[in-house]
């Protein structure tokens, strides 16, 4: 049972951010080594390219439910009191279409999909879409109110969050697990590393873990503005691709998206897939545009395709000895890294108190 107070996490992702954020609230002494940092566009480094927002896809009964509960809450507090963290509030409306039953998206989003959500008695304004409200080939939808999250201002917010609280920042390259033991900030002995390395953790030495594969995802990044965000439950186009549109807070633009490719490590942008998306996302949200117009009138700020860090089987969050270091394992989240990072950094946090023989969190994380 360790004694000190010295954490290393590895990851400046969401999660990994989040978790060092808390852990720091706990009063423990923090330093984030990653091999990508807040501002980088590497498509390996998820977390800058995601959409960002609040839809939960978790089964009822689950640690994820308590994930997604936990995080709603967090952002709920955080888009109502503290605006420089670049999260607003924007309605969400999820359409079903029937035909769409048994494909990957609608397994993925059951939950989202569902009339009678574990979820609908948490958010605000959950209700059941009339008929006169169903678009296109859509066979029923809800709608309620849900956040949306700029993703580089909020990334930025957490890194200061963490640096007033005393965390320290290194960038790396980490092979080994058992290296970032050495790494403290203070050079003096590391009590755990938590390892939040996204889809690295298929390649970090110590952890190679083979479950971890990503999920390529193509999006188109517009200037043009929308009323609410979208989601339906699959198209036309393929069993990989899905449609999707989201307006960041402060500026951010709206994200359309996109595609759900298991096991694709491709990062080159598919242009017929961006047409596919655009002309999906007009249909879908006619008000992207002017009555007539198509996908040339889309104001297009970037395309790009990233790889959300997805692990078969679930997110790995236990604690594990690797050689003398102390391991408290947090990765694997896919597509639900940000509506579930709070949760997953809150159940890390218990682990290092185990870990480190605490009963309880010297300072409570505020949430």
């Amino acid at each position: 049972m360790a004694s000190n107070n010295n954490i290393v996490v590895l990851g400046a992702g969401v999660v990994g951010l989040t978790t060092a954020l808390l852990l720091l609230q706990r009063g423990y002494s923090v330093t984030i080594v990653a091999a990508h940092m807040p501002g980088d566009t590497d498509p390996y480094y998820t977390s800058p390219m995601a959409g960002a927002n609040w839809w939960p896809v978790s089964l009822p009964n689950t640690r994820e439910q308590d994930w997604d509960r936990i995080t709603y809450l967090a952002l709920d507090r955080l888009a109502s009191e503290v605006p420089e963290a670049g999260i607003h509030y924007q309605d969400a409306i999820i359409y079903k279409r029937n035909k769409d039953q048994d494909t990957v998206m609608t397994q993925w989003q059951q939950t989202l999909l569902s009339d009678e959500p574990w979820f609908k008695g948490l958010v605000r304004g959950f209700r059941k879409l009339n008929k006169e409200e169903i678009r296109g080939d859509a066979d029923s939808g809800t709608r309620f109110q849900s956040v949306c999250i700029n993703a580089g201002v909020y990334l930025a917010w957490l890194v200061g969050e963490c640096r007033k609280r005393g965390g320290v920042f290194k960038r790396r390259m980490v092979k080994h697990v058992e290296e970032a033991g050495e790494w403290h900030h203070t050079g003096g002995k590391v009590a755990c590393v938590v390892n939040c390395t996204g889809l690295l953790a298929s390649k970090l030495g110590g952890v190679m873990d083979a479950k971890v594969t990503p999920t390529r995802g193509q999006i188109v990044l517009v200037r043009n503005e929308i009323e609410a965000m979208y989601d339906i439950s699959g198209t036309d186009d393929g069993d990989e691709e899905c449609t999707y549109l989201m307006m960041r807070a402060a500026g951010g633009g709206t994200v359309i998206g996109g595609s759900y490719q298991k096991g694709n490590w491709d990062t080159n942008v598919d242009q017929s897939m961006n047409n596919r998306i655009m002309k999906r996302a007009i249909a879908l949200a006619p008000e992207l545009v002017k009555p007539g117009q198509g996908i040339e009138a889309l104001d297009v700020i970037r395309t790009y395709a990233a790889l959300r860090p997805l692990r078969i089987g679930g997110v790995r969050l236990e604690r594990e000895k690797i050689g003398k270091t102390e391991v408290v394992h947090n990765y694997g989240a896919g597509g639900f890294g940000y509506q579930a990072s709070y949760g997953m950094a809150e159940y890390s946090a218990r682990l290092v108190d185990e870990v480190c023989g605490r009963k309880g969190p010297e300072e409570k994380a505020k949430l």
